[in-house]
């Protein structure tokens, strides 16, 4: 008899997702960026190495992390074994952090069925559960459609006319030293400076040890920067850390939801800001 898993929250707990790893339908996704195979690495049993850099990134475009084709995310899902019915958990070795740019992206290709795993790899360890080798996925061929919702990212030329017009509440995830223009970004090259008529919520902000702060402390933190009914776009440095601001929004009750694919790296690159003052 077959038992298959539907999820009906964007997060579950590592104490979830281990009574239920026998799930028929339960594919875990690995989205550390960083990943090496070696003894040395561990991973939670059955997990799959989602490739975000490499694999389900646009690598010929200028900026890193660019979103890719509905083909090639199709392309490349499939060779992950995904399934339209699959049940997808997803995380990463920091707590959360690159894990809800695969959530966010399986949901802007029209897949639903996903969660983020609440506190990540740190957390199963933390909590004694089994772990395994690292190893790539060499199983069979899945029958994944992608098909790219409408508004979930957003491009340059949209946030000219969202900053111009003040249409939309972008908020910006980066640290408030970046943010503010006291600390130069990470990026060699790229000026400091914010996005006109933009917000700060660092994306620390929603996070303590790596895991998800209650839903009342997450909606307190969106207070501060939005209305409920605001359509929201999120920014960062390159459109990782935007995602998991999308992800507490989307479980504060926020609806209008998007995401700047290029974030600072693309519009930083694109405009030239006042050097004497640059926020």
């Amino acid at each position: 008899m077959s038992s298959n898993i539907s999820l009906t929250t964007p997060i579950v707990s590592v104490k979830w997702l281990q009574e239920h790893l026998n799930a028929d339908n339960l594919i875990i996704l690995d989205g550390t960026i960083v990943k090496s195979f070696d003894a040395l690495q561990q991973q939670i049993p059955n997990a799959r190495f989602f490739d975000i850099k490499l694999k389900f990134s646009d690598t010929s475009d200028a900026f890193p992390s660019a979103c890719p084709t509905a083909s090639q995310f199709q392309k490349e899902a499939r060779k992950l074994g995904i399934n339209q019915n699959s049940a997808i958990v997803v995380y990463d070795d920091k707590g959360i952090y690159s894990s809800a740019r695969v959530w966010y992206l399986l949901r802007a290709f029209g897949f639903n069925n996903v969660a983020v795993l609440n506190g990540g790899f740190p957390e199963w360890l933390k909590s004694g559960y089994a772990t395994e080798d690292t190893n790539l996925y060499e199983g069979g061929m899945g029958d994944f459609e992608a098909n790219l919702q409408p508004n979930f990212m957003k491009f340059f030329d949209d946030i000219e006319a969202n900053s111009k017009n003040e249409t939309h509440k972008i908020i910006d995830a980066r640290s408030s030293g970046r943010f503010n223009c006291k600390e130069p970004e990470p990026k060699a090259g790229l000026r400091m400076g914010t996005v006109p008529n933009s917000v700060n919520l660092p994306f620390t902000d929603l996070l303590e040890a790596g895991v998800l702060k209650s839903k009342k402390d997450l909606a307190k933190a969106f207070y501060m920067v939005a209305e409920q009914d605001d359509p929201l776009i999120f920014s960062c440095g390159s459109g990782i850390t935007a995602c998991v601001l999308a992800l507490g929004a989307e479980l504060s009750g926020y609806k209008d939801i998007s995401v700047y694919d290029g974030s600072w790296t693309e519009y930083g690159s694109l405009t030239t800001g006042d050097m004497e003052n640059p926020c």
